[in-house]
């Protein structure tokens, strides 16, 4: 089935400021159009350059992976840096297949809507996809994909199972799966959750109101740091689960669990389940992260 593949590269706005927009412009699509003939490499149809990143359609899904784990791989065996002080080139990839409509030498559908919403999602150096991709896979490839859960993408009414790629089997091999637990979680009509930051600490249940997170004063749980947007996420019960939607300018982090890898939100939304942590703004590497621990009973 078509497949579509958006990569887009990380942090671009940082590179334009240190380099100029002309050495940065040239540097990037010097930069896109080699990723280009890769993705070419493996039967793929560059459909667009979109500035910092590429829109690619496969004839399947098997030739899709393949290619965006070249991508990963080259960029990772053969740092590129665009100088200034800037550092390597990183990849967030978006795979999903599925019916595409081309009119005019360009792509629609909802796959390629899907596709744009994960490599959205996608921190850097992932590979995220869906279920309809991993179903396509043969049983190798279906054994490097690892569950990330139920997310709510930004335009979408369901709830979709979305996978990280494991193209770097030795470096993910400790990664909790977040899956896991979530598939086990069925929607009821109860349940609580907990919130605790800087000393507060907030309950929502079902019939609770939706709780904002962020540096306006006026935000359930207020946090004062530059890299919390003023209102940053929220919280609701919805179709029986916790969701969390960013709103931000610059992304949630999620830990769930115990998991060392973190599912990205910029714009879209997750299932809170079971305990974690979320930081906003920033990874809770960061120095002094606005962290917020969470806990789901049900």
């Amino acid at each position: 089935m078509p497949t579509v593949v958006f990569a887009d590269l990380v942090g671009s706005t940082g590179i334009f400021e240190r380099l100029g927009d002309e050495t940065a412009g040239r540097f990037v699509t010097q930069l896109t159009g080699a990723l280009g003939k890769t993705f070419e490499q493996h039967s793929g149809r560059v459909v667009k350059l979109l500035g910092d990143g590429l829109f690619v359609v496969f004839p399947d899904e098997a030739g899709a992976l393949a290619a965006c784990i070249a991508i990963q791989s080259r960029l990772q065996q053969q740092p590129v840096h665009p100088g200034g002080g800037a550092p390597a080139v990183q990849m967030q990839i978006g795979v999903e297949s599925g019916e595409v409509v081309e009119i005019d030498g360009d792509c629609y559908g909802d796959a390629v809507n899907s596709a744009a919403r994960l490599a959205d999602l996608a921190g850097a150096e992932q590979i995220l996809t869906t279920q309809r991709v991993r179903d396509a896979l043969d049983p190798l490839q279906q054994a490097r994909l690892r569950s990330i859960g139920l997310i709510y993408l930004r335009g979408k009414t369901e709830a979709t199972a979305v996978f990280r790629v494991d193209w770097q089997p030795d470096r993910d091999s400790e990664v909790t799966v977040m899956g896991m637990s979530m598939s086990k979680v069925k929607a009821t009509g109860h349940g609580l959750l907990e919130l605790s930051a800087l000393g507060q600490s907030l309950r929502l249940e079902p019939s609770g109101e939706r709780l904002t997170l962020g540096r306006a004063a006026s935000a359930s749980l207020s946090l004062n740091d530059s890299r919390v947007s003023r209102v940053h996420a929220t919280i609701e019960w919805r179709a029986g689960h916790f969701i969390l939607n960013d709103t931000s300018s610059f992304g949630t982090w999620v830990y769930a669990g115990n998991q060392s890898e973190p599912v990205v939100l910029r714009r879209t939304e997750c299932q809170l389940v079971g305990h974690g942590q979320i930081t906003l703004g920033c990874s809770r590497d960061a120095e002094s992260s606005p962290l917020v621990l969470y806990s789901v009973t049900t």
